[in-house]
């Protein structure tokens, strides 16, 4: 599943066409991913209008559309990758779609496509002045300010009993956090993934929020095609066969915690006592 760092690198792939109009939608109406989407209508609001902004939430995208027609709406397309769908943009100015393109919009030149072999992504769609309530209603961004030590700690209160791993990936709170950043954000903390989330003391929850806030924020700035994050990271130790902790040079851990399978150092992030035993 895409994390946030990867919904962000595909924002910018189709960033470059902002300002220019579609000239026609090519579309696979029957596909999963248009559920509830009434495609005629979307046709009509998103031919001829041009592409005006771009962003990403966790994980998933907002663009937003210009009309041609004085007085018409503006549209707003919701894009979520799933399993393994991703955007790209390609030249022609009669682009053909393959057969997992199932939504492509045709620019003067080139193309927004959108591929999702698995059919586990979804596009949304919506027309009015401001962006539609199911973008504006996400949880804040783990970099925004509204992301505090106190909204966590809340979090973690009431998912006390479940690992601390499980709840990294909880959506409704740590949105656009997935498996390795999650993985990631416990080495960094020094907590053991299967640590109950109620258990942490002050000093660990704040120690947790701000490795989440540091992983989210320094993923998207360094993420690339190569994704190359430094050797002094988890990630690149990770899945590599008799892959060592890059800070005491021990072979990770793995099992399956939180019902996903998880890297972690027994030295750096040592299973500790709960409170009050």
């Amino acid at each position: 599943m895409p994390e946030l760092a990867e919904v962000e690198l595909s924002r910018r792939i189709w960033e470059p066409a902002l300002g220019e109009r579609i000239r026609a939608l090519k579309l696979h109406p029957q596909c999963r991913i248009f559920r509830g989407v009434d495609l005629p209508a979307m046709t009509e609001a998103l031919v001829g209008s041009a592409l005006h902004s771009t962003a990403a939430r966790g994980k998933q995208m907002l663009f937003g559309f210009r009309p041609a027609r004085r007085r018409a709406a503006e549209a707003w397309l919701g894009i979520h990758l799933g399993m393994a769908g991703s955007l790209l943009l390609e030249a022609g100015r009669d682009y053909a779609p393959a057969k997992h393109d199932h939504c492509v919009l045709q620019l003067e030149r080139r193309a927004l496509v959108f591929r999702d072999v698995r059919h586990f992504g979804r596009v949304r769609f919506h027309t009015g002045p401001t962006p539609p309530d199911w973008w504006t209603s996400l949880p804040p961004e783990v970099t925004a300010p509204e992301f505090t030590l106190a909204w966590v700690s809340e979090f973690l209160e009431r998912r006390r009993r479940a690992p601390i791993k499980g709840v990294l990936l909880m959506q409704e709170r740590f949105p656009g956090i997935g498996n390795w950043m999650a993985d990631e954000i416990l080495w960094r903390a020094s907590l053991h993934p299967a640590t109950p989330a109620g258990s942490l003391p002050a000093a660990a929850r704040e120690r947790l929020w701000a490795e989440t806030r540091f992983v989210a924020a320094e993923s998207i700035r360094q993420i690339d095609e190569h994704w190359d994050y430094p050797d002094s990271w988890l990630f690149p130790h990770r899945w590599k066969p008799g892959g060592h902790c890059p800070r005491c040079a021990l072979e990770l851990a793995r099992a399956t915690i939180g019902g996903r399978t998880t890297a972690w150092c027994e030295r750096c992030q040592p299973r500790r006592r709960s409170r009050g035993r």
